[in-house]
């Protein structure tokens, strides 16, 4: 398959180096108990951050990562108690685009987030269109070894139809899970959220899948403690 070599690094933009330089960090810290504050007393987090975002003057990019950051307090206790540590011989269910874009961010050394709920996020913005790049083959490998070690017994990845190229990651998905000893099941659907929904042993980050799924792994960072990855907090 051929692998397009020209994008810019996933999830990553050149004023990101200031944004989340350690003197912005402690503002954004700052910035985060007070959106923490205004979503536990019931505020829309949008309207939350876009408040606090404007106190402080924040970019958009710092505004999305105390979003993609924090959670409620109620949120904080349903994930934690939904989350599962091992499913060793169980199927698991992966959000693909979810999952392998934030192993595509790591491995460009973009910028990624510890969230309060324990699951890592980035800033990536897919908005329907996603190209594969050099580091996508890495990523894939490093979530099926990982999977491998899990000793999991089928695994399920499942991929948005209304996505750019969810066929070719499909199709490159496959020719490297060929060289694995895994069960792989890898669909193309048009609402990967929502029958995510219905799942246990489900792998993401997406805070509205949390929410309703059965059961989640932390998979994802899993994956970037095995590899060192650099990961930053917003939030204290």
């Amino acid at each position: 398959m051929t692998i397009n070599t020209n994008n810019a690094k996933r999830g990553s933009i050149p004023a990101d180096k200031q944004y989340f330089a350690p003197e912005a960090l402690e503002k954004l810290r700052k910035a985060s108990r007070h959106v923490c504050y205004l979503v536990n007393e019931g505020y829309d987090l949008k309207m939350a951050y876009t408040f606090v975002g404007n106190h402080f003057a924040l970019s958009e990019r710092q505004r999305l990562a105390i979003a993609r950051s924090i959670a409620t307090t109620e949120q904080l206790t349903l994930r934690k108690a939904k989350e599962k540590t091992s499913v060793k011989s169980d199927e698991v269910w992966i959000d693909g685009f979810n999952t392998v874009i934030t192993l595509e961010v790591m491995l460009c050394n973009s910028i990624l987030f510890d969230c309060m709920d324990g699951s890592v996020r980035d800033l990536a913005a897919l908005r329907g269109s996603y190209r594969i790049i050099p580091e996508t083959e890495t990523a894939i490998k490093n979530l099926l070894d990982i999977l491998t070690d899990m000793q999991v017994s089928t695994v399920h990845i499942l991929l948005d139809e209304p996505v750019s190229n969810s066929g070719r990651l499909k199709t490159l998905i496959a020719e490297i899970g060929e060289k694995y000893s895994l069960n792989l099941d890898i669909q193309i659907m048009k609402e990967v959220d929502k029958e995510l929904y219905s799942k246990e042993n489900v792998i993401t980050s997406d805070s509205i899948v949390l929410d309703n799924c059965k059961s989640w792994i932390n998979l994802t960072k899993k994956c970037l403690k095995n590899c060192g990855a650099n990961i930053l907090k917003v939030w204290e």
